[in-house]
């Protein structure tokens, strides 16, 4: 019997229900905001977020929306905790990462609340497998309010290019710097590691933007190129944006 179409015993003491038919779908996904070994999870009625979080200082979120799921049943108004993220994608990749042509593994993720492990059933080809991961007490998590009102430069790049473009940069750079203004150097990428400092420019009218929408220079720092350019591979479009500080 195909396992979307069965029960699982107890099925309704579970808060948290969902099942797909291809779960390399749902791993592509964390892969991209897999920068840190735990994640936050959040499931309401409109999906699940998984949030990943560094020093408090820079925070990664996937959304998967409840249509993304062939089942999707979430009994509480919202459920919460956190998981080892290195240890999920292990087990959503059991039965390998290059799976034969043709083929698909089957989800059904279960979850029956606070001190209870997540339930994965995986199946494929017939063969199913049962994986419990811990869960932990979940964590608060940073509230980026990023309130359009605050919004004073807005810029729309090509990911493709800018993948290119973060292959020239020093990856020993503990930091990525990125200059955005109305006037040269318009859009700048820096860094500074064991070869010393790296600039890359690009005029407003590159074929990298999509849009330029600047009003005033701004300088801001963020992770080193490595976390940057990985999350960069999942992506066709990427935005920046320079939030006005609020006093």
């Amino acid at each position: 019997m195909p396992l979307l179409t069965q029960r699982i015993p107890d099925e309704n003491d579970y808060c948290l229900v969902a099942s797909l038919d291809n779960v390399r779908n749902l791993s592509t996904i964390l892969k991209a905001i897999h920068f840190r070994e735990h994640a936050t999870c959040f499931a309401t009625k409109n999906g699940i977020k998984v949030t990943v979080e560094n020093a408090k200082c820079v925070q990664a979120n996937a959304f998967i929306q409840a249509g993304i799921f062939q089942e999707f049943r979430v009994q509480e108004e919202s459920v919460t905790f956190r998981i080892n993220l290195t240890v999920l994608l292990d087990c959503l990749s059991i039965f390998g990462s290059s799976p034969v042509p043709g083929t698909f593994t089957a989800l059904r993720m279960c979850y029956q609340g606070y001190g209870y492990p997540l339930m994965l059933f995986l199946e494929e080809g017939g063969v199913v497998t049962v994986c419990k991961i811990n869960t932990q007490e979940p964590e608060e998590t940073l509230d980026f309010d990023f309130c359009s009102t605050n919004v004073i430069n807005k810029i729309i790049l090509q990911s493709e290019g800018l993948r290119e473009a973060f292959s020239e940069l020093d990856m020993t750079s503990e930091v990525l710097q990125i200059t955005m203004s109305p006037d040269k150097p318009y859009f700048r990428l820096s860094t500074f590691g064991n070869a010393g400092s790296s600039h890359l420019d690009y005029p407003k009218d590159s074929d990298l933007m999509e849009l330029f929408h600047c009003n005033e220079t701004q300088v801001n720092r963020s992770v080193g190129c490595h976390l940057v350019m990985k999350i960069q591979d999942f992506f066709t479009e990427t935005l920046y944006k320079g939030i006005s500080p609020v006093l």
